[in-house]
């Protein structure tokens, strides 16, 4: 019998049991890069992949990781964090929110300065 890729499972009825038939996340909060952090530990009777990510992402964790150590598409998975952050469970954040571009004039001298170098 052959496979698909790798690490996935082609099965959509799977799939559309893990998001509850929801196609979409309610939000597009989550990118590749965005860090996933767990607020709590897994719960008795929780959905097994929700108990997973919240284990998995004890430090900060990139939405793409988080995938591919559930083996699941990044759609699917941005639904599951979606639920997640939803209830509080998970905190996430861009990389790119933790740090400030440089001032324009800075900038501005720097170029004027390797110009003259």
């Amino acid at each position: 019998m052959s496979r698909g890729r790798p690490g996935r499972d082609e099965s959509p009825d799977r799939l559309y049991t893990l998001t509850g038939g929801r196609s979409r996340a309610g939000s597009d909060a989550f990118d590749l890069v965005t860090l996933v952090v767990s607020e709590s530990d897994p719960v008795p009777g929780m959905q097994s992949e929700h108990a997973a990510i919240l284990r998995m992402c004890r430090f900060p964790t990139a939405v793409v990781e988080v995938a591919a150590g559930l083996g699941l598409p990044v759609s699917i998975t941005r639904i599951l964090l979606a639920d997640l952050h939803d209830t509080g469970r998970i905190s996430a954040r861009h990389p790119r929110a933790s740090y400030r571009l440089p001032d324009h004039d800075i900038l501005e001298q720097v170029l004027v300065g390797l110009r003259n170098l």
